[in-house]
């Protein structure tokens, strides 16, 4: 049992040695959950990108928007985030898409950026999702402590707690 445990903590040990990075663009094609969405608007009026870095690689992404609402769609995120970014006052944090390359990098990436943005951005003070309608993504997110707070029509969302 031990050998088994010691290959377990081995397998995940990189994830010790990582680190957060904001990234100016990601290939969209890679994302599965919103390839349709082009850099300019993951950057564009206040959104961010973020990786998840290990060594030289990113192993993971999270895209975010800043609105003072809770979207049920992207239609929405985008109007709320502009929204808010024009009048300075995005108080959520909505992480609208996250993948990985790696086992174990999703929710490394979820619990830093959150931890990144509850640091940094002083104003916010929730962190949501904007989850497709499928059962991985509820398992991911009820698994990893979130609570979901809406079924919409084509998407869910999901609250991490800031603690």
């Amino acid at each position: 049992m031990k050998k088994f445990q010691n290959s377990i903590s081995n397998f995940f040990s990189w994830l010790s040695k990582t680190e957060l990075v904001e990234l100016d663009s990601v290939d969209a094609n890679e994302d599965p959950i919103r390839p349709d969405y082009d850099n300019e608007f993951r950057t564009s009026y206040g959104r961010k990108i973020y990786g998840l870095k290990s060594n030289e690689n990113i192993e993971s992404f999270i895209c975010i928007a800043f609105s003072n609402e809770v979207p049920q769609t992207m239609k929405e995120l985008d109007l709320m985030s502009k929204n808010a970014f024009h009048e300075n006052n995005g108080n959520i944090a909505v992480a609208y898409t996250v993948w990985s390359r790696k086992r174990g990098a999703g929710k490394e990436t979820i619990f830093n950026t959150k931890k990144f943005i509850k640091e940094e951005f002083k104003n916010v003070n929730r962190f949501i999702t904007l989850s497709p309608l499928t059962p991985i993504a509820t398992h991911f997110h009820i698994k990893h402590g979130a609570k979901l707070i809406n079924i919409n029509a084509t998407s869910q969302n999901f609250e991490y707690e800031f603690k």
